[in-house]
């Protein structure tokens, strides 16, 4: 096992050095603050991670949660985990002191997760997803709400999650037929089911605080008819403590590839009398609200991603430099000393590849959550509607690319391995099956690809594009400096003039042509656009690197910032060039997908 669980030089790169994390502490919001606080609460969450999840992540990939037909047990060991969390506060990092939070930075609080993820699979997935849930709550919630639901939701007691998806809808929200029937009191009467619930029935908390979007009786179909709803597991007596049961049934469990910690759950809602729910803001405006826990959820998908990508990287990384087999091409003497795996040049291929996919989505992932805290701490308004403008468009990207590339990074994991990989004696094959349920976790590949074109990119005449493009150009300007990152720069350059070539062409064919047949190839015009945002974030890097080596630091920094350098070079090398062909298949609309015929296969 590597001596830590994350890379922490790496991570200490990202916050310090690529992010100014410690520049946030010249905000209100942070100025309690100091990159020593900082380190502490990253310290914390390793120590629990070591301590509390390490040991149990196995049994937990193992020990899947089961359901007696009256509740669900899972292995005590988790609550004593997840206790452990709630109490040191990292369960609540991010929120107002006033609701029991460290009103520490996101990118912070996601650096100290980051251990959690790695050391407890999807174990930390109730805490996320509960603490998204409050964010929601907070942000779109009457009074009565927030004191009622997220207080205890920010404490640990209560934890929540998103009820969406039904059986007959699945991704087609505004195919749901859950209702709401208002009743005398102002509340209302919640009938349906609901499935892939994660976190939907458990027995780590005092109470679970289900978000339920529903159709208000006589709304309008599709999603205009939508609204909102807390339905807790529970209800609650006048003092606060827990009630009766509110008919939320589990009507099954769902036994998942990897990811097993984490029940994910079919309920049955209201079945008698209907479960009592409270409205959240206004009526039909219930899609709106739930947007703010789903992109949330979606940058928390693409960390996920991320995370199990540098997790699985540095593991088969420290296998290779200790696993000596075979001799290099070159040795012709069958008596020479075998030498460490790590010196075969295809070996090299697969952890670079995996380096570059990795630390690539990490600073993607990073970025995007520094943007989460800008477009609310910033200084001025300008630069907080900027930051808005940028996350808004940017997110279906830092969902998707880790989500797609993660994976990929953890099946090169295995492959350097060989069998040692595919053994269960070793994470890595369980990092592959967790991390494989990015891609479909919060919208599919396909459907965000849909969201980007059709939305994102024309979205206020293309505005988050053009930022999104802006930064990049601003990026390119910098690296001009350096003799070192020319061919880089030209590169990134000319991967920008591709990239709005092609765009310009997808738009026209959306425009002029049959509809369908323009948006068949969307998943190729996300994988290119996110393959140029990942190689802006290289060159990035790249530039911090350079600038750190011309400082003749110590010979170990010297090594680490020659391996950002080679990454970058790998990635533009090996993976850039591949959006050319991409964007030919996207200028000329082709047509081999959208041409194929169902009685064909």
């Amino acid at each position: 096992m590597p001596a830590t669980l994350m890379n922490e030089r790496d991570l200490e790169f990202m916050l310090y050095e690529l992010f100014d994390s410690e520049g946030l502490t010249s905000r209100e919001r942070y100025q309690d603050h100091d990159r020593q606080t900082f380190n502490e609460v990253i310290n914390t969450a390793k120590v629990i991670a070591e301590k509390h999840f390490l040991p149990i992540r196995q049994k937990l990939d193992t020990h899947q949660p089961t359901f007696d037909g009256k509740k669900v047990h899972i292995i005590p060991e988790l609550k004593t985990a997840i206790d452990a969390v709630n109490h040191s506060g990292i369960g609540s990092a991010t929120a107002d002191y006033e609701l029991g939070g460290m009103q520490l930075p996101p990118i912070i609080a996601s650096a100290a997760s980051s251990f959690l993820t790695v050391a407890g699979g999807v174990g930390m997935g109730y805490n996320m997803l509960t603490t998204a849930n409050a964010n929601l709550l907070q942000a779109h919630g009457s009074d009565e709400l927030i004191n009622t639901w997220v207080k205890p939701m920010r404490e640990g007691r209560f934890m929540g999650t998103m009820a969406m998806t039904e059986p007959g809808s699945g991704s087609s929200l505004g195919d749901l037929i859950t209702k709401a029937v208002k009743a005398d009191d102002g509340t209302y009467r919640i009938s349906g089911n609901k499935i892939y619930i994660s976190g939907g029935d458990h027995d780590l908390s005092d109470n679970i605080v289900h978000l339920v979007l529903a159709r208000i009786q006589g709304a309008p179909k599709g999603v205009k008819g939508i609204s909102l709803f807390v339905v807790p597991k529970f209800l609650l007596n006048d003092d606060g403590s827990i009630g009766a049961d509110n008919e939320v049934a589990l009507a099954g469990l769902f036994h998942k590839m990897g990811g097993r910690a984490q029940t994910s759950t079919a309920l049955s809602f209201g079945e008698k009398n209907g479960s009592v729910g409270y409205l959240v803001g206004e009526e039909h405006c219930g899609l709106k609200y739930m947007f703010h826990m789903m992109n949330e959820a979606r940058i928390m998908v693409g960390t996920s991603g991320a995370v199990l990508a540098v997790a699985g990287y540095q593991y088969s990384v420290d296998y290779a430099k200790n696993r000596p087999q075979g001799r290099l091409p070159s040795c012709k003497d069958p008596q020479s000393p075998m030498v460490n795996i790590i010196e075969h040049a295809d070996v090299k291929r697969m952890l670079l590849a995996q380096k570059a996919y990795a630390e690539g989505a990490m600073a993607l992932v990073l970025y995007g959550t520094q943007l989460s805290d800008d477009e609310h701490t910033a200084a001025t308004e300008e630069q907080r509607q900027y930051a808005h403008t940028l996350l808004d468009f940017l997110t279906p990207i830092i969902k998707t690319w880790p989500s797609e590339y993660g994976p990929k990074a953890n099946s090169l994991a295995i492959q350097v391995m060989g069998g040692h990989g595919y053994i269960n004696e070793h994470p890595v094959e369980m990092f592959y099956r967790d991390n494989r349920l990015n891609p479909i976790h919060e919208g599919t590949t396909g459907i965000q690809s849909l969201d980007l074109l059709t939305r994102k990119v024309p979205m206020n005449k293309m505005q988050g594009y053009h930022a999104t493009l802006k930064e990049m150009r601003k990026t390119l300007d910098e690296a001009k400096q350096y003799n070192g990152l020319q061919q880089t720069t030209e590169q990134l350059s000319e991967a920008l003039t591709t990239l709005s070539t092609t765009t310009e062409a997808v738009l026209s064919a959306m425009a002029t042509k049959n509809i369908d047949l323009a948006l068949s190839n969307s998943v190729k015009y996300l994988e290119l656009f996110g393959h140029v945002i990942i190689a802006w974030l290289w060159l990035k890097q790249s530039i911090v690197a350079t600038k750190a080596l011309a400082e003749q630091p110590h010979q170990d920094d010297v090594y680490f910032y020659q391996g950002k350098l080679q990454a970058a070079q790998y990635f533009y090398r090996f993976e850039l060039p591949e959006i050319n062909l991409w964007s030919q298949l996207l200028i000329h609309t082709d047509s081999t997908s959208f041409d194929m015929q169902p009685e064909w296969f």
